[in-house]
């Protein structure tokens, strides 16, 4: 069922190719042209090309009959073939008649057959050639009446009566006309099919918009048609038939750069209409979701797949390859200015994929780094797909700075390239110092700053680069030309990549400030305080040989508790809120809110042989505890926040309870 399934989806697709391969060659005719042609030759005064208007309505019903085959169900499109085929075989059984009446006609030999080897010969081949038409019409017309498709063969069978040469002329053009009027009856016996099939058509199609809408519609048909994987097979088809011909009609090997001219000039061949700009854009969206998945598949193997088994990439530089074309209409232009003007955009796309790569690449990467994971194979295809991605953009920003003239879109390239080298730099930098505090005994305690400063020093060259692409690009447009496509690009650049960035990294900054005040107006913990409390940080689960107390007394380690105050200004155990140096009263912690008169809080702890250990002060227990006394702090909060009826009556609670008067 799988193999019947596939075969009907290439099916689908191959069958509507042709139909697109039509609108590109009537895209292509000049009908103009065309009639001027016509009058300088011999087909002047032929009356079927006397008439210019008539050539145009056979153009616009090429159109109709190319949109008809691109949208007929897969069924009715392979019935429809099938007819096709028919009439070819037939064709092809009439020019095997044709060729052998003309070659008895030329050898003018009537006697018996039997008897002259080469008149044997020829009415063997002929005759074997008539039975494997008939049988193969048969086959596709599904039909056991094999004489329908047989009247080509009366010529053999006059011959093989001693009919003389005059009389087979008759018999061939007799089966000539006999087999056009099998063809007239079938296509008026199945006139009204097209209408019907239309009729059936409009109907679906009504019910549908009335019922789910236009937009429904139209996914629905993109489904059907299959457009993206049609329109890439249509371009890959212009492609291969424009190798073909050029390397048909070469004798000498081509050099190397040849070949690199040559496969510019072929894309720039097949990209000269909108269908087949089309095509390539879609191919260029499958090639470089080709190479994404590659790059995933090559970091994390068969599990990127299990992971993301759908990876919506690829169109963005399908997107941005058809709006560079149309923004510097590139349809129009020669083959040699559309080959340079195409592999400039060429470029920037290979910069947008390599700028994606980094985007899969990135946290796989930092998190292999963090985590405890010793294979070196994984290490080897993290470290070398970084590495080829700081040294391939930079390289190719040398290469454009070298062969181009310095422009606003060779700036955008070179400014990608760029920025995506530094941010492997930095992401290489990250896991250097990942793998550094892996194999020490001891965390960093200073790591999330460096961490913080690696992030934010690549951030502002980002952010710089932006600015410096901008700038040059409002400066151009001042001093040089003006575009509303070059406009309208300068403006998202502006807001996306400068606007929305100085905005992320300010509230950054005004978010690490601020976790940094509270930080800091915080007390530090004593070795004493330290000894007596006896407990890990409940943030990392790790031993704190130095510590800050919220005003809560709680006790945490300062880098733990900054990067939860990133998140939300509340105590991580009692989320109670934490004031910042300007708020406090004092450098004391701040003891807990008391809560309100005659509302005790109850605390149902776990049956147990020995009575939990909850009215030890704060600061005695030890990791050994089984009564967490943080739990119970937190618990209480909760109590306090409307989870647990703070008036609930103590008796309604079954089991120990504790009282707990404080957070």
């Amino acid at each position: 069922m799988a193999a019947k399934e596939k075969l009907e989806a290439v099916l689908n697709v191959a069958l509507r190719v042709p139909s697109i391969m039509l609108l590109d060659v009537l895209y292509r005719w000049d009908v103009s042209s065309f009639f001027q042609q016509i009058q300088r030759s011999s087909l002047n005064n032929n009356p079927l090309f006397q008439y210019k208007y008539l050539a145009l309505n056979m153009h616009y019903v090429g159109y109709v009959l190319s949109v008809v085959l691109l949208t007929l169900p897969r069924q009715h499109l392979v019935q429809l073939y099938l007819y096709f085929l028919t009439a070819l075989l037939l064709y092809a059984g009439h020019q095997i008649s044709r060729d052998y009446v003309r070659s008895e006609l030329e050898s003018a030999y009537e006697g018996p057959m039997y008897l002259e080897p080469l008149s044997l010969n020829r009415f063997t081949t002929a005759l074997i050639g008539q039975l494997v038409l008939c049988t193969l019409c048969s086959c596709v017309m599904k039909t056991k009446q094999i004489w329908l498709f047989s009247a080509h063969m009366l010529p053999l069978l006059a011959r093989l009566c001693l009919v003389p040469l005059e009389t087979i002329v008759i018999i061939n053009k007799f089966a000539m006309i006999f087999t056009g009027l099998e063809v007239l009856y079938f296509l008026g016996s199945n006139l009204l099919v097209p209408y019907n099939l239309a009729k059936s058509a409009y109907r679906e199609l009504v019910q549908v918009v009335e019922v789910y809408g236009l937009l429904a519609l139209g996914m629905s048909l993109w489904n059907q048609l299959v457009v993206p994987v049609l329109f890439m097979v249509f371009w890959l088809v212009l492609f291969a038939l424009q190798i073909y011909s050029y390397f048909s009609t070469r004798d000498q090997p081509a050099s190397r750069e040849r070949l690199l001219f040559l496969f510019l000039t072929s894309i720039a061949e097949c990209c000269s209409t909108p269908y087949s700009l089309l095509g390539l854009v879609f191919t260029v969206s499958f090639v470089a979701l080709g190479v994404l998945t590659l790059c995933k598949f090559y970091l994390q193997g068969y599990r990127a797949f299990m992971n993301d088994p759908a990876m919506n990439r690829g169109m963005t530089e399908g997107v941005t390859l058809l709006i560079l074309a149309v923004q510097t209409g590139l349809i129009e232009l020669q083959v040699v200015h559309r080959a340079f003007l195409l592999s400039i955009i060429l470029f920037i796309v290979v910069a947008s994929i390599l700028q994606s790569m980094l985007e899969i690449a990135d946290p796989i990467v930092l998190a292999l780094g963090a985590s405890r994971d010793k294979s070196l194979w994984k290490h080897f295809r993290a470290v070398s797909l970084c590495l080829f991605l700081l040294v391939f953009p930079a390289y190719m920003a040398y290469m454009i700075c070298q062969f181009f003239h310095m422009d606003f879109w060779l700036l955008i390239i070179i400014s990608s390239s760029i920025l995506t080298s530094l941010q492997v730099l930095g992401t290489l930098f990250i896991y250097v110092l990942f793998m550094v505090e892996e194999f020490r005994k001891e965390p960093v305690e200073n790591m999330d700053d460096v961490i913080y400063y690696v992030n934010g020093t690549y951030r502002l060259l980002e952010f710089l680069v932006a600015l410096c692409v901008v700038a040059y690009g409002v400066s151009e447009t001042i001093f040089g030309e003006w575009t509303v496509m070059g406009s309208m690009i300068i403006f998202i650049h502006s807001y996306y990549n400068v606007w929305l960035r100085a905005q992320l990294g300010w509230k950054s900054f005004l978010l690490r400030r601020d976790a940094v005040n509270k930080i800091k107006s915080l007390p530090i913990a004593t070795e004493e305080q330290l000894e007596k409390h006896n407990d890990i940080c409940a943030i990392c689960y790790q031993d704190m040989k130095s510590a800050v107390i919220t005003p809560c007394s709680h006790f945490f380690h300062a880098g733990c508790l900054k990067k939860w105050l990133y998140v939300q200004d509340t105590c991580p155990l009692c989320h109670c809120h934490l004031k910042n140096s300007s708020q406090l009263p004092g450098l004391g912690p701040e003891p807990a809110p008391q809560p309100p008169a005659g509302a005790e809080q109850n605390i149902v702890l776990p049956e147990g042989p020995e009575p939990p250990d909850c009215e030890r002060p704060p600061g005695t227990r030890t990791q050994e505890a089984s009564g967490d006394c943080s739990e119970l702090i937190s618990r209480s909060s909760a109590s306090r926040e409307g989870d647990v009826d703070s008036r609930e009556d103590p008796q309604s609670v079954q089991g120990e309870v504790c009282p707990v008067e404080s957070a």
